[in-house]
């Protein structure tokens, strides 16, 4: 069927009173970002709805990439006929024409009279336009209390809107509403999914990815960034800061502290991550950790780790089991990445027996006797290179870029 319109429902963010303004046009925004492929359509905005109207661009290709904007609880693919009794009757029998002859089918009509001028109303629309839609389709079977279609007709003065799909969306809080965060992105399953979460939740994300060449492979780096590329098309760009952690992590291995050397891994990535949040305006860091997962997600080891940073430390999939965790990860496409075999300087690094429960003093006097520690944690944030990734370009390394370099023959 070719639709005419989308019709985009907002949810949480209508409990939010003098807020909601802001929150709706920050929707929009997002909107119009994904939008941007298709220049026929145009956006207009009610209280509480967004209309997409689609002037002949591709309906499902369009719903798709709705889809996955925060805020948007649901979407309508629309018909619409001019407000008058027979042109009404007319779209709705053409509409319940695509549904299948070959069995019964529950349905209900269930009709809004918005425009007041229309001569019949809500329950008399439901009676008019009930029973010929049944003459022309009789394997529809009236059952009010449980359709499988309810055809749905609104009547304004600007034209009746016929439709029975309600397909879900990504719901949450529209993007950049809370505030802005930065996502410690590794290659794995969990922190893509705890970003993905924190966006909807209205935050922001940056995302800080640490590698250790030539302990890591450059594939690990293309790994993230696809990953980093998939979270974009929930954000339309996602800044990536690929920060260099090989001095760190050697120095770190020499102590001879293997039993804790994750601990010390982590606790100076969350210095980092601190840094370049100050430097971006960010005011929380997000992890994928899950409690009792591996040994630095103990709880002991988080609290150890956590106290690297003043920082709200934000751990969206803390209560989670690991199965809820993939599933998540394959509904917003992140998991057939995150299980490349390409291996994180975290995972390189891990001991027979590492520390469930580390000891805070014991892991700080460490540190202390590291004496070159804050100036390397300073040389990584100045050697931090920051991309832009958006969801349908080819990735510039902006580097290269800046340094007025052509840019290189090889693309991520």
């Amino acid at each position: 069927m070719a639709y005419d319109m989308l019709l985009l429902r907002f949810g949480e963010i209508t409990l939010k009173g003098k807020n909601r303004m802001r929150f709706e046009k920050a929707a929009l925004m997002h909107i119009k970002s994904l939008l941007r492929p298709y220049p026929a359509v145009e956006i207009l905005r009610e209280f509480g709805r967004i209309y997409v109207l689609l002037n002949g661009e591709p309906a499902r290709e369009i719903i798709e990439a709705l889809k996955q904007v925060f805020g948007v609880t649901s979407i309508s693919p629309v018909k619409i006929a001019p407000p008058r009794l027979e042109e009404i009757i007319a779209a709705a029998k053409d509409f319940v024409r695509e549904l299948p002859a070959d069995r019964a089918i529950p349905f209900k009509v269930n009709a809004r009279r918005v425009w007041k001028p229309f001569p019949y109303g809500s329950q008399e629309m439901n009676r008019l336009i009930g029973g010929p839609v049944l003459q022309a389709s009789p394997q529809l079977k009236v059952d009010v209390h449980h359709p499988e279609v309810e055809l749905r007709v609104e009547i304004r003065e600007q034209g009746a809107y016929i439709f029975s799909e309600v397909i879900p969306g990504a719901g949450g809080f529209p993007l950049g509403t809370n505030g802005k965060a930065m996502l410690l992105l590794s290659g794995g399953i969990d922190s893509p999914v705890a970003g993905w979460s924190a966006m909807r939740r209205g935050l922001e994300i940056e995302c800080v990815h640490f590698h250790s060449y030539p302990f890591t492979s450059k594939r690990a780096e293309e790994k993230v960034i696809e990953l980093a590329k998939v979270l974009s098309r929930y954000a339309g760009q996602v800044k990536l800061h690929l920060v260099p952690f090989t001095e760190i992590q050697t120095s770190l291995a020499r102590t001879g502290q293997d039993n804790l050397i994750i601990t010390l891994m982590r606790r100076s990535m969350l210095r980092i991550a601190t840094r370049l949040a100050e430097q971006s305006g960010a005011l929380a860091l997000v992890t994928g950790d899950s409690l009792g997962q591996v040994a630095s997600q103990t709880l002991p080891s988080m609290n150890v780790i956590g106290r690297a940073t003043d920082l709200p430390l934000l751990r969206p999939l803390v209560m989670n089991d690991k199965e809820d965790i993939i599933q998540t990860a394959k509904k917003i496409g992140t998991y057939d990445l995150s299980i490349l075999p390409y291996e994180d300087c975290c995972t390189l690094f891990v001991p027979k027996s590492p520390s469930t429960n580390p000891n805070l003093r014991i892991v700080e006097k460490i540190e202390a006797g590291l004496t070159e520690l804050a100036e390397q944690v300073e040389a990584a944030v100045k050697g931090t290179e920051t991309l832009v990734i958006r969801p349908h370009e080819e990735v510039k390394r902006r580097s290269d870029q800046e340094e007025g370099a052509a840019v290189p023959d090889k693309w991520f």
